[in-house]
């Protein structure tokens, strides 16, 4: 597949270095030189300098032959005007855009990527798919991460081991074997900063951070079994009035709780969100660094606080103020790849990067064939598959144990008729069915091997007009 990511900025290069890694002929353009010297040397991609939204300089990056056009740079026009030309002049078979202003995404306006009109096939939002990300994991209190798959049938849970939990010290394999019964199967571990697919002789130890797939109607006794008895927030603060802390309090508005407030520094802008937000959020002006404003909100009370200022330092500070304040709760946006490893040390309990949710919804809508990428984990080592099974490839030749799964591979549920499945070593996947599956990156080429049947080429799903960032 040729490709063309118009931006080498953090989610340019992630793309474009996942998609070169999988063989894909990958160019990447950007009107900073420096930037786009960086991809060239870096990563097996051609960078080029040039105008991303000039007809020339697609021209050149190779978009008449091109399968796939994402357009990720700073400016929503220079994203929209790119797929057009892709469209309209070279024929891009698939676009994707990253649209951040607000008044792009208005609904009244989704008729304007019509096929016919700008076509985008896909748009993202990232401030959106922040806040989605947010509110799902405030639903699953405990969690460092908590992804719907397949249509809400299962879960994608992070949770830490606690100290004295019931999976303390239990292997790998013998949790596997109890899967049916528990509701979830371990599918990654993350320790001393350190990620793999767990082996089955690996013991969870307290500290350890797990990926699992779960069935959400036994969410409450898995997150037990780790350690977790936490319940719900029902008092909450956000701090930052921008677009993430504004989607984040319409979604959260409608819901019951004893208390929503928002801190916005700029009077103005607090002015305008409380009058959109109405007399469900409270809304305070001011610095959330000072401690009155922090003791007017009553931060010692909230259950969480979510900072998502557009100041990394601000949301941390503010976050371990909180805490030390008695906040059970902290969940920070870093845009900072390099800020994650401390995180932990000082307090803080679920870390939210906007790249990482911008990446995993971009690959989520550019997999080949049965494959579709649903996750992209922390860590980046790997990510969570969603794949159908084919007759014919030596996934349903025999049973999981016997499949010949590469080592990095883990099927964490089979999908059958509507039922999510949580397998053992002794389940036959059947032709038709759909598997969830965690592989690590350089075990990727393999797992796609397991998934196809030989000889035969899996074609790429068709364009399907606009999706937008909300749709499931």
């Amino acid at each position: 597949m040729r490709v063309i990511v118009c931006g080498a900025g953090q989610v340019g290069t992630t793309i474009a270095r996942h998609l070169a890694r999988e063989g894909n002929d990958v160019t990447v353009i950007d009107l900073d030189p420096l930037q786009a010297r960086r991809a060239d040397e870096s990563y097996d991609v051609r960078g080029m300098v040039g105008h991303a939204s000039h007809p020339e300089v697609l021209r050149e990056a190779g978009a008449e032959d091109a399968d796939l056009l994402v357009a990720v740079t700073r400016s929503d026009e220079v994203n929209m005007v790119a797929c057009q030309l892709g469209h309209s002049l070279f024929g891009v078979k698939r676009r994707i855009a990253r649209l951040r202003h607000h008044g792009y995404l208005e609904p009244i306006w989704q008729g304007l990527y019509a096929p016919d009109q700008m076509p985008i096939d896909v748009i993202i939002s990232p401030e959106r798919e922040v806040a989605r990300g947010i509110a799902r994991r405030l639903h699953a209190p405990g969690a460092f991460d908590m992804v719907p798959l397949a249509e809400g049938r299962v879960q994608l849970l992070g949770l830490e081991v606690e100290e004295g939990a019931p999976v303390a010290g239990q292997s790998v394999k013998a949790l596997r074997e109890a899967a049916a019964r528990s509701g979830f199967v371990v599918v990654a571990l993350l320790r001393e900063g350190q990620a793999s697919v767990p082996a089955g002789t690996d013991r969870l130890r307290p500290g350890d951070d797990v990926y699992m797939i779960a069935q959400p109607a036994l969410m409450h006794q898995v997150m037990a079994a780790f350690g977790h008895r936490d319940v719900a927030a029902r008092r909450l603060l956000i701090v930052g009035g921008g677009n993430v802390g504004v989607h984040l309090a319409r979604r959260l508005a409608g819901e019951s709780l004893v208390s929503l407030k928002l801190i916005e520094h700029d009077p103005q802008r607090a002015e305008a969100i409380a009058r959109e937000l109405g007399p469900k959020v409270v809304v305070l002006q001011g610095d959330a660094l000072e401690r009155d404003l922090l003791e007017e909100a009553n931060v010692g009370a909230v259950d969480t606080l979510v900072a998502v200022t557009n100041d990394d330092e601000t949301n941390i500070f503010v976050s371990v103020l909180a805490k030390r304040a008695g906040c059970r709760r902290a969940v920070t946006l870093v845009n900072k790849a390099s800020y994650e490893s401390v995180l932990d040390v000082m307090g803080i309990d679920v870390a939210v990067s906007p790249s990482a949710i911008t990446i995993s919804s971009i690959l989520r809508h550019v997999r080949r064939g049965a494959v579709a990428q649903v996750h992209r984990l922390r860590g980046d080592f790997g990510e969570v598959l969603e794949a159908e099974a084919l007759a014919g490839s030596p996934l349903v030749a025999a049973p999981l144990g016997k499949a010949g799964l590469p080592r990095g591979m883990l099927v964490g549920a089979v999908l059958r008729r509507g039922e999510a499945i949580i397998p053992d070593a002794a389940t036959q996947v059947m032709a038709g069915d759909n598997i969830i599956a965690v592989v690590a990156h350089d075990a990727l080429r393999e797992a796609e091997a397991v998934l196809s049947v030989p000889g035969q080429e899996q074609p790429q799903p068709p364009s399907q007009g606009p999706i937008a960032a909300d749709d499931p």
